[in-house]
């Protein structure tokens, strides 16, 4: 009863075999080798449009280069206040930046609400010279709360943003859970409602260890000063052609798609169950693979004596995570502890 994290689950059999069938001769270095061209060359069909390919290792790394490109070290991040770059990145987007501000702004669910972008935008008058120039507006999809921005979400925060020299940000860490709860295309939830770099992560779903930062055609010409901060950061890997193999197997007859269909759908059974317990309350709308519940106290030790992982979480709620591998044996024998 494994509800801690997708990043503890293992990584899926076929991602392992694609890793093991690279591993044959050589072939070139640093991103330079055939299944990397060959995985960007499916990322363009699959997002309907050009676009540079990063990979990276982990999502605070592919976060922090891609703000490092977006802003200034005199400029400001706009971002929702339980953001992953915020909450959980120890400064790393400050740091990638050189001293780039993050402020973090409210709203239901961990979605940035449009009264809480318009009020900063309000206060942050463009060429003010004693306030920080807005110049990154960064959405998380899903949240932190597993919650999805919809595609007209994305498009209204973006627009607000654009009257500025600003970009739109994405941390799509679970952003294959978000688009298939929507059904929508990548497209539609990225560059066509106005994100300029999205960071693809494929680690929560599946892999090994594997992220891609994707800059779209506003954002392209980038990409050679990215490819210098990632040399510069040390976070450029020598054997890329490992991390693009388990992107090529995760990529192909949609695999990505299902195995996060899988995850959702066992977090909609984990927390319907949950939800017909005494004393539960299911704090955010189940759009991912993530619950948060508040639990009376006593049900919360009896889950864990029972055996069940699961984070408590700052604002005294417990967060369940499942993932492509969840069984239904588990999520039955945790709702049977919750029944008693």
């Amino acid at each position: 009863m494994n509800f801690l994290s997708d990043t503890t689950a293992p990584a899926h059999p076929a991602l392992l075999d694609a890793i093991a069938a690279a591993n044959t001769g050589f072939a070139p270095s640093y991103g330079n080798d055939p299944i990397c061209a060959r995985v960007e060359t499916k990322l363009k069909e699959i997002f309907e449009t050009d676009l540079k390919l990063m990979f990276a290792v982990s999502g605070t790394a592919s976060n922090a280069l891609a703000l490092s490109v977006l802003c200034p070290n005199h400029g400001a991040i706009l971002c929702h206040d339980e953001a992953h770059i915020h909450r959980d990145e120890r400064g790393a987007p400050e740091f990638f930046t050189g001293g780039g501000k993050l402020i973090p702004l409210l709203g239901d669910h961990a979605r940035i609400s449009l009264e809480a972008l318009d009020r900063a935008l309000g206060e942050i008058p463009e060429g003010f010279v004693h306030s920080s120039p807005v110049r990154v507006l960064s959405l998380s999809n899903l949240t932190e709360s597993g919650t999805a921005y919809t595609p007209s979400d994305v498009a209204e925060r973006a627009a607000r943003v654009k009257s500025r020299p600003a970009f739109v940000h994405m941390d799509g860490a679970r952003f294959a859970n978000a688009l298939v709860t929507l059904n929508c295309s990548p497209a539609e939830l990225t560059w066509k409602a106005g994100v300029d770099a999205l960071c693809f992560g494929a680690t929560k779903n599946g892999a090994l260890g594997a992220e891609a930062i994707i800059l779209f055609p506003s954002v392209m010409e980038r990409y050679e000063e990215l490819q210098a901060r990632q040399k510069r950061a040390g976070h450029m890997a020598p054997k890329m052609r490992f991390m693009a193999a388990q992107f090529d197997a995760w990529l192909r007859d949609d695999l990505w798609l299902d195995l996060a269909r899988t995850a959702n759908a066992r977090a909609r059974r984990l927390a319907d169950g949950l939800a017909e317990a005494n004393g539960v309350e299911v704090l955010h709308p189940v759009q991912g693979n993530e619950i948060f519940a508040r639990l009376p106290e006593a049900l919360g030790d009896r889950l864990m004596a029972a055996g069940a992982g699961f984070y408590q979480w700052p604002d005294g709620s417990c967060r369940f995570v499942t993932s492509w591998c969840t069984e239904d044996a588990e999520i039955d024998a945790l709702l049977a502890a919750a029944r008693g």
